[in-house]
């Protein structure tokens, strides 16, 4: 009635922002991502008739905070009557700090959870239901380039592109290491709500998809690099024309934006990437990382650098 699974953070380069069904937490638009090598969330859960509640240690201390949402998921796993789980977390990143830290726990949560309950369930299986407590989370499951696209009333994640077939790197810049100030969901319902420019984008997203799956077939970086930075700038428009705005970024993410457009003007193969979050993740080419790192890490207000590869979809651990 135990099991240990590890998992790793995505990085959309074609976004998802906004619900188009709240009750299963179904994305609004499709998406298509990057998962990490690198950084990782392990989760450990047991079950345990003997417990009267669930209890949840993060990064070796109790978490009351996180505890529902990862009770939530268990429930839809194992069903409300099942065993009180004593879950344990370790991640080696920042936090709710916009790196996807969602994405990776509850990955690990559920296939750790199937696990332990001895359910053989298939990576599309474990990805719906880790899609339904964060919907980034379910291209965890999968590793290198990953979409996951609304089929009928569902949801399809697919691997489009192993990670060894086309090597990147991520260097991430950490400009703030606290939470957020608004979680992705609240943000997320606010801009469906008010921003003037939430229909277009869902309207435009199919096209931003195609392009995006046609430059990682081709290993083309520059249309890569194009459409991903567009995206992006797209998201984080609906997110300021919201009533309130929701800005993310600060005074380091934007010399961040400045670095990269300099590095690009030398012809470095390298283009940037923001999540709702205040962090910057400039992706390039293996080569051009040693690059990117050191004008990144000279960035004014830039607190820390994090680099990684890209890596697997979500796993039990040899033990479990």
């Amino acid at each position: 009635m135990q099991a240990t699974a590890i998992a790793q953070p995505n990085i959309a380069l074609i976004k998802y922002w906004g619900k188009r069904d709240l009750d299963r937490n179904l994305p609004a638009v499709g998406s298509i991502s990057i998962t990490l090598r690198d950084l990782f969330t392990r989760m450990h859960v047991a079950f345990d008739e003997a417990l009267a509640a669930d209890t949840l240690v993060v990064n070796d201390a109790p978490d009351a905070a996180m505890l529902p949402r990862l009770a939530a998921c268990l429930d839809r796993i194992a069903g409300e009557a099942r065993p009180r789980a004593h879950i344990v977390s370790t991640c080696n990143f920042p936090i709710a700090a916009g790196l996807a830290s969602s994405a990776s726990s509850f990955a690990a949560l559920t296939v750790a959870a199937a696990a332990a309950l001895g359910r053989e369930l298939d990576a599309g299986e474990l990805a719906r239901l880790a899609g339904q407590a964060s919907g980034s989370s379910a291209r965890s499951l999968f590793g290198g380039f990953v979409e996951l696209a609304n089929v009928g009333d569902d949801i399809e994640v697919t691997n489009i592109c192993e990670a060894e077939a086309w090597p990147m790197t991520v260097v991430i810049a950490i400009t703030e290491t606290g939470p957020k100030p608004v979680g992705s969901s609240e943000a997320m319902e606010i801009s469906r709500r008010t921003s003037p420019f939430y229909a277009s984008w869902v309207e435009q997203q199919a096209d931003d998809l195609a392009k995006a799956r046609a430059a990682i077939a081709a290993h083309d970086f520059g249309a890569l690099k194009s459409v991903s930075e567009h995206n992006c700038l797209k998201m984080h428009s609906i997110m300021w024309a919201s009533r309130p705005p929701v800005v993310y970024w600060n005074a380091a993410t934007l010399r961040c934006l400045e670095t990269v457009r300099g590095l690009q003007a030398d012809g470095v193969p390298v283009f940037f990437t923001i999540d709702a979050g205040p962090q910057v993740k400039a992706v390039c080419l293996p080569e051009a990382a040693g690059t990117v790192a050191a004008a990144l890490r000279a960035t004014d207000g830039v607190r820390n650098i994090m680099t990684t590869g890209l890596g697997p979809g979500a796993r039990l651990e040899a033990d479990s």
